[in-house]
């Protein structure tokens, strides 16, 4: 089995479990703040997820959102920058829309090489979409190929972005970022998984995508996901995309110019 056929098989086995338990009672609690949550599937999938890849793969290391240690981001960008075989996993990302029982959530999984992004996975068990991508061999979506749009203009583009947990650092400058880029644009969507809006953006849904306050797991497969559907990855101030990123930004590689000079007029302010 090659490796991707392998993580398909995984997030789908993940998301299938998790869809069958969303209408169940199960322990919830706060991370950082009651912004942040944590459900016992959360845990029960990445350990799913880190276990079935550790059979096939012993040797391989396994980051999950929610077993990560507390070391810095330095370490962190240097372990994915030097290690040969890293996989990196989000076991549900937009916890919050499956904390009420809503579409949305997603599963996720990426493998990195030193440092470059080898295979990416987002799977969407409410809709049962699965979204996945190879480097250098294009995007696909159930098995189809997909595409960025072609959209090239903003006013006509319909976008997205999320609510970051951390208050007055990141949901603050969102908002305002709403409000300057809002009337600008046909319409701004809030679907609640970074990695969804990303896989949104490679099938041609959205024409973008933006959020400040983001980790590495949370978009490691969707952004390999958007360049092989054609489209771009970049910080928000159009800076090359790092794994030490403030903030993220993915496009159709039309309309990402226009957001940019909007994120900047706010920060020249």
């Amino acid at each position: 089995m090659k490796t991707v056929e392998l993580a398909v098989k995984i997030a789908k086995e993940a998301g299938t479990e998790l869809a069958k338990q969303i209408d169940n009672s199960f322990n919830i609690e706060q991370k950082k703040s009651s912004f942040d949550l944590v459900t016992e599937w959360d845990k029960n999938t990445e350990h799913f997820i880190k276990e079935s890849i550790k059979q096939k793969y012993p040797d391989h290391e396994v980051i999950g959102e929610e077993s990560i240690s507390n070391e810095s981001n330095i370490s962190l960008t240097n372990k994915l920058n030097n290690k040969s075989n890293i996989w990196v996993i989000d076991p549900i990302d937009g916890t919050s829309n499956y904390v009420h029982g809503l579409p949305g959530y997603t599963i996720s999984i990426a493998l990195l090489k030193k440092g470059e992004l080898s295979l990416g996975v987002v799977y969407d068990p409410h809709n049962d979409e699965m979204f996945y991508a190879e480097k250098s061999r294009g995007a696909f979506l159930n098995n189809k190929k997909i595409n960025v749009s072609n959209q090239a203009d903003l006013i006509s583009s319909i976008i997205a972005t999320g609510f970051p947990s951390e208050v007055s650092k990141h949901r603050v400058p969102v908002l305002n970022q709403i409000k300057q880029i809002g009337t600008s644009c046909h319409n701004i969507r809030v679907y609640g998984s970074a990695a969804l809006h990303c896989a949104y953006v490679a099938a041609g849904r959205l024409e973008a995508y933006w959020e400040p306050g983001l980790n590495i797991w949370d978009i490691a497969a969707g952004a390999l996901i958007v360049k092989e559907a054609g489209g771009k990855v970049s910080e928000m101030d159009g800076e090359k995309f790092s794994y030490e990123f403030g903030s993220f930004l993915c496009t159709n590689g039309r309309v990402d110019n226009e957001m940019i000079r909007h994120f900047n007029s706010i920060t020249s302010k």
